[in-house]
């Protein structure tokens, strides 16, 4: 069960410097994970073995001397990985108590097909018992992506509505949630979608009693600063921003230029890592790309 330490936690993701890496691919994207990762899908015969071999490679990326508290503050996890250890220990538990990183776990079961410009979440009937194993595995908060495609605020409303009122579950269970309602980087009104998310965004945190905290998770915007509103509310803990598409040297340059936000990325995190790197290779170039995080991060 989660202990004491939950108040350390929640002081780390308030305030230390830092990202998040976003190590949450589940089964409709892990075949690609592994693919930019040079693993094939010949490599395995069925879902077990392609677990395993991601597992593989997210254990090589929590273990590596460049993945460490000073610059990574928290990591999100699949519920596979979650289940399985590392180094003999829960991976939970590795990430706290060697790492000193705080761990989330992904908790939506995939998006709904479109409708009204926006891609709600499926629903998620063992929710509860899926927030009960969390905390046995001593998590401290979770998160669940919905996705916003055009400028339709009767859609980027529902989108918000359903995040917040899974929202109050997970925060009824003692866990922090991270709302990611993403806006699609392809979106041709991107801009106006975004200033109708804010909007939206603010109405539910406003909404929210004074002693409750949730953590925002969002697309790099087109306007510069343009979330400060929500960097600042009092019920926010932190905002993120997802990489969405960009290459990390795009999500950095536009990191950058907004103050107060920092990177929870997954592509753009591990872009350029190869399985067929040794070693040392693969330890000097995600300590490179972990820096150029950090970097764009701490703005």
């Amino acid at each position: 069960m989660k202990t004491s330490n939950s108040h350390e936690q929640q002081q780390q993701m308030k305030t230390r410097p830092g990202f998040i890496a976003a190590l949450d691919q589940s089964g409709g994207s892990t075949p690609n994970a592994l693919s930019l990762y040079g693993i094939k899908d010949n490599a395995w015969s069925n879902e077990d073995e392609m677990f395993a071999i991601v597992h593989q490679m997210r254990a090589r990326l929590i273990t590596s001397p460049s993945f460490t508290r000073e610059r990574i503050i928290a990591a999100i996890l699949f519920e596979n990985t979650m289940d399985r250890e590392i180094e003999g220990r829960p991976t939970a538990d590795y990430l706290w108590d060697v790492k000193g990183i705080v761990p989330f776990l992904k908790v939506d079961k995939g998006l709904a097909p479109a409708q009204d410009g926006v891609q709600l979440m499926k629903p998620m009937p063992a929710l509860a018992a899926l927030l009960d194993k969390a905390n046995e595995k001593r998590i401290f908060g979770t998160k669940m992506r919905s996705v916003i495609k055009e400028a339709n605020g009767a859609g980027i409303k529902n989108v918000v509505s359903q995040q917040f009122e899974i929202a109050r579950k997970i925060l009824s269970a003692g866990l922090v949630p991270i709302v990611e309602p993403e806006v699609d980087i392809h979106c041709r009104d991107k801009a106006n979608a975004e200033t109708l998310l804010k909007e939206a965004l603010l109405k539910e945190l406003n909404e929210l009693p004074g002693s409750q905290f949730v953590m925002l998770k969002l697309t790099l915007p087109e306007q510069d600063d343009f979330y400060v509103d929500c960097i600042r509310h009092p019920n926010v803990l932190r905002v993120v921003a997802l990489s969405g598409g960009y290459t990390r040297e795009q999500a950095n340059d536009r990191l950058r230029r907004n103050h107060g936000l920092v990177a929870s990325f997954s592509r753009a995190l591990v872009e350029g890592l190869s399985a067929r790197q040794s070693d040392a290779e693969f330890n000097a170039m995600l300590d490179k790309f972990i820096q150029s995080i950090f970097d764009a991060s701490n703005t």
